[in-house]
């Protein structure tokens, strides 16, 4: 990046990726502020931190010169926007948020996580990791780490870790050293139209890694010639490189296990986040270390203090007369995975899910497999579809989902009733899910069912 830069100009700094983004920039020096639609607890806390951050669309916002002012944006913006349109037709270097990622992490040994879910809680981990055994590391993560309670880490050490995002195909804007595969399922079927092309682009970032490829067992990468080594890891498929056995799980949700990996074993490792799925995602997250020359024991040690990423199967109350959890899940497959975990950690008690459908592509395009999953809990609060960057489809509601759904209750909501609605609810197991605006709700609801226990 030019020296000559004082200004980093951020369209769209609320979001997850460039909220990280506009806080490395700041570290470094640089005067950083931006334009989001919307408040959020993101803005507030860039804000506390010393960025400026606005709500209103504004060419005199816009700090310097095209000279001394680079522009970074996220493509959930869109092209109307009047701050987008100015800085592209006055001279201006406007470069995309992916773009943007890749340029930092070359010359880095980047240590890289993709797949269409389990990403976000595995790069923390990774981060988390490398950090706690003294190393240190730059990390870019697209969740709230509730060890640091940033998503953005910060170290002059070569190492950065970074959550490599399918969506837009951002992802391919990454050669990572060492990169890990957690899954590869049918998603952003706006961008990509089906799974055959979903998969091309994971094959694609398969190819750009330089060293290590840890990809989850039965994930098929074609046979492709790569030029990195290929490891697999699996929960408990004794035949993959790397993988847990001897699982124990006590009465808090937490699972004990040991690791097997290709030169020895880690034994007793107990993992600080709960749930089962938080096995499979600290078997890959310790692989990604171990082939980076991490020390067993620091893994061991490490995982055993992670906390997790905030909204990712993340307890806000756990009595036995009620326990609340929030998770992001907004695909069928984490929507599974999540309610399986509470299944088995809550075995025995009603658990009632809140669900809020994220985009109209995404409710049409897997609506029978959100019912499949959803069916699973006792009872279902449905809320409208959030439509995030889209325009309703003719047709497209959260009905499609719920007239599918076979779960013993069931019931539909807006966000707008939902408080009210639960304030007559008799809670045992409430989780909400959803990656839209549910999360402003999350506060509230815990307040409300805090109170009840007094």
């Amino acid at each position: 990046m030019k020296k000559e830069y004082r200004n980093v100009y951020f369209i769209g700094i609320g979001g997850i990726g460039m909220s990280a983004l506009a806080r490395y920039f700041k570290f470094k020096g640089f005067n950083v502020c931006g334009y989001d639609r919307t408040p959020s607890e993101l803005t507030g806390a860039l804000e506390s931190e010393g960025i400026s951050v606005h709500f209103t669309d504004d060419v005199n916002a816009i700090p310097g010169t095209p000279e001394d002012t680079l522009v970074v944006y996220t493509p959930a913006i869109p092209d109307s926007l009047e701050e987008l349109q100015y800085v592209r037709n006055n001279g201006y270097r406007v470069i995309k948020r992916s773009q943007m990622l890749g340029e930092l992490t070359v010359g880095q040994t980047c240590l890289a996580v993709a797949g269409t879910h389990g990403k976000t809680t595995t790069s923390t981990l990774i981060a988390h990791i490398i950090t706690a055994s003294g190393e240190g590391c730059s990390a870019f993560l697209g969740g709230i780490s509730r060890n640091y309670n940033t998503n953005m880490l910060m170290s002059h050490t070569p190492t950065a870790v970074v959550e490599a995002d399918e969506f837009d195909r951002s992802f391919l804007q990454l050669h990572p050293s060492i990169a890990a595969i957690t899954a590869i399922d049918a998603d952003h079927l706006d961008i990509y139209g089906d799974l055959e092309h979903v998969e091309e682009a994971f094959y694609q970032f398969a190819g750009q890694v330089s060293d290590t490829l840890i990809i989850k067992k039965n994930l098929n990468v074609k046979n492709r010639k790569l030029d990195a080594k290929v490891y697999t890891y699996h929960i408990d498929d004794s035949s993959a490189d790397f993988h847990g056995e001897n699982f124990r799980l006590d009465d808090t949700g937490h699972y004990t296990y040991d690791l097997v990996y290709p030169l020895g074993k880690i034994c007793d490792i107990r993992v600080g986040a709960i749930g089962r799925i938080n096995i499979e995602n600290s078997i890959a997250a310790a692989a990604v270390c171990l082939c980076h020359g991490t020390a067993p024991d620091r893994i061991r040690e490490a995982i055993g203090t992670f906390l997790g990423a905030k909204r990712r199967l993340e307890l806000h109350i756990n009595t036995p007369e009620c326990t609340y959890i929030d998770d992001y899940a907004h695909h069928p497959n984490e929507l599974d995975s999540a309610i399986t975990s509470i299944r088995q950690i809550f075995p025995g008690r009603k658990i009632t899910g809140i669900f809020q459908p994220h985009l109209y592509t995404r409710t049409r395009d897997f609506a029978p497999e959100f019912a499949e999953a959803l069916s699973k809990l006792d009872k279902l609060i449905l809320m409208d579809i959030y439509p995030a960057r889209e325009e309703p489809i003719p047709g497209v509601t959260s009905e499609i989902i719920f007239k599918e759904v076979t779960c013993p209750e069931k019931v539909m909501t807006t966000k707008e009733n939902l408080m009210d609605l639960i304030s007559r609810e008799d809670v045992d197991v409430l989780c909400t899910f959803g990656a839209g605006n549910i999360d402003r709700l999350v506060a509230p609801l815990a307040e409300m069912l805090e109170k009840r226990l007094k």
